[in-house]
């Protein structure tokens, strides 16, 4: 990534902006208010009037990566909303699987009422759809923890599969599952064509299935205890 110019006002997205570009390219470790401002052509004073510490340049980059994802409130069926947005949110990971860690860690360091409106938009949507759907709001929170504990799960795993088992070619897998006892593991040795063959859309989808299914499921027990 190139300096840019040091001429023109900065603002605050321009300066997360160039953040993000090098979390992309070099990972979270690589950013810090010294090389954000050489990134930006400018001295490292000049990007504290943006971001008080790192930690906060941190969850700006959260946030504009969350607003990337599309919302989709015009489509008819919470269920149809909840799948999209899944989708929707993978694709936003995949374009930027450096920041991952981030939207699923950084929360554990900062309080609910201490972090960023953008960081908790996508609870607030979340909220929305499945309230309006019928589910009580309490309901509707433990759904928003289970959808996303889900979603980050399968991002962290298919990073996983992208990132490291692209060098684990068949003969290899097939060795190292013929290493183990067939008695104790018997599934896994039977299951190793599978295991090469990741789509992670569709390993997605079927999980959003299965979920979206369940949850179906509780919303009309509700509604019939209720008329």
């Amino acid at each position: 990534m190139q300096a840019q110019e040091g001429s023109g006002r900065l603002n605050r997205r321009t300066v997360l902006g160039v953040a993000l570009e090098l979390v992309d390219e070099h990972g979270l470790d690589a950013l810090s208010m010294r090389r954000l401002g050489q990134a930006l052509g400018r001295d490292p004073m000049a990007v504290y009037r943006h971001a008080a510490n790192r930690k906060e340049l941190l969850a700006g980059v959260a946030e504009l990566v969350l607003d990337e994802v599309e919302i989709f409130p015009d489509d008819a069926h919470w269920q149809i909303q909840l799948r999209r947005m899944a989708h929707e949110m993978r694709r936003v990971c995949l374009r930027h699987p450096n920041v991952v860690p981030l939207l699923v860690t950084g929360p554990l360091s900062t309080p609910l009422g201490l972090r960023p409106a953008g960081t908790l938009r996508p609870l607030e949507q979340i909220l929305g759809i499945l309230i309006r759907a019928g589910f009580a709001p309490g309901d509707a929170l433990h759904v928003y923890r289970a959808f996303y504990g889900f979603l980050y799960g399968h991002i962290l795993n298919e990073l996983q599969e992208l990132i490291v088992d692209p060098e684990e070619n068949e003969a290899l897998l097939q060795l190292g599952l013929q290493r183990l006892p067939l008695r104790e593991f018997p599934h896994l040795r039977r299951l190793a064509p599978e295991l090469l063959e990741y789509d992670g859309e569709d390993e997605l989808d079927q999980g959003i299935t299965i979920l979206l299914a369940g949850l179906g499921q509780q919303l009309e027990v509700t509604s019939e205890a209720y008329t």
